[in-house]
């Protein structure tokens, strides 16, 4: 309403039902909306890098993705003390149902509780699941299939929610497989290194923020990428810093790089994950109509009932 061009960190919701909103309200604005995942205009450019080299076939076909981004921690039981004053607790929680204070529910430990956050998976994995969906070309669509083959969790659940209020309740060790249109198959971990691993017909990469490795990386110094590779991911642009990418949107009126509408699709995939190792089911979910297929009464997991005072103008 206020007409304001609009920069959020990641990720970008809590619910799938959440970005579709966004996304409802960025189309009737024309607002220019970036989203906080640097990994695509930062990082030396390795990312940007690992893109070119896939788009140029430098690995061949790609048929499978790991996203390492490490587990959640184990916490608890904290004690519950009286908010500080200069703490508005009642309004941080927002449209979450309302809990007593425990200093580790707030601030960065929020990341650690299903109630604030989805814990590594939309904290590391908005970043890395963000670049490999970029990378596959399936950012702008969504997996067929989510499924956790492996999952463990700080407390126990019923029906996927926590009945221990008192400790973390995120997944701290995961295994989920996605398997997209194209027929690639990526797996989000919570063990090995934090990056992306790409295996394609021809060879492997590995691109983290700290490197760019494989046979493939090796060969760029006898046959380096066009010159234009780089500026061909990046949505024909030179490749800028994040703020700077932000800030000339707003003057163009463009979509910046770090667009809302495949940080969705991205987070789809994370969100979808958790409901997966959340109920220990297998997901079966259609990209175009955004909506679970397999099991009706599990998209009532696309959202959440808000708190009383904090429901959502439609």
């Amino acid at each position: 309403h206020a007409g304001k061009d609009v920069y959020c960190e990641k990720p970008l919701t809590l619910t799938i039902d959440e970005g579709k909103q966004i996304i409802k309200a960025l189309k009737k604005t024309g607002r220019v909306f970036q989203v906080g995942t640097q990994q695509r205009t930062e990082m030396g450019q390795k990312f940007l890098k690992a893109i070119a080299m896939i788009r140029d076939g430098r690995i061949g076909k790609i048929k499978e993705v790991t996203c390492g981004i490490g587990g959640a921690p184990r916490g608890g039981p904290f004690d519950v003390s009286v908010p500080p004053a200069e703490l508005d607790w009642e309004k941080w929680q927002g449209p979450a149902q309302a809990e007593d204070y425990i200093e580790q529910r707030c601030h960065y430990q929020f990341r650690w509780w299903y109630e604030y956050s989805g814990g590594k998976m939309t904290d590391w994995g908005a970043h890395h699941v963000d670049i490999a969906q970029w990378a596959i070309g399936m950012d702008h669509s969504g997996p067929l299939t989510v499924e956790g083959l492996q999952a463990e969790h700080p407390v126990c659940l019923n029906n996927g929610m926590p009945i221990q209020k008192d400790r973390y309740n995120c997944a701290n060790r995961f295994n989920v497989k996605a398997h997209f249109p194209n027929g690639v198959d990526m797996y989000i971990r919570s063990q090995g290194p934090n990056g992306i691993l790409f295996k394609g017909t021809k060879g492997e990469l590995f691109v983290s923020r700290g490197k760019l490795t494989g046979d493939a990386v090796d060969a760029l110094k006898d046959d380096p990428l066009p010159e234009d590779a780089i500026l061909r991911v990046y949505k024909g642009r030179q490749p800028t810093a994040h703020m700077e990418d932000f800030f000339n949107s707003i003057k163009t009126r463009e979509d910046p790089v770090s667009d809302v509408y495949t940080h969705h699709r991205a987070m789809t995939t994370c969100h979808l994950a958790n409901i997966a190792i959340r109920l220990n089911r297998k997901i079966e979910w259609d990209p175009q109509t955004e909506q679970i297929t397999n099991d009706k009464a599990l998209n009532s997991w696309l959202s959440r009932e808000p708190r009383k005072g904090y429901e959502i103008e439609a």
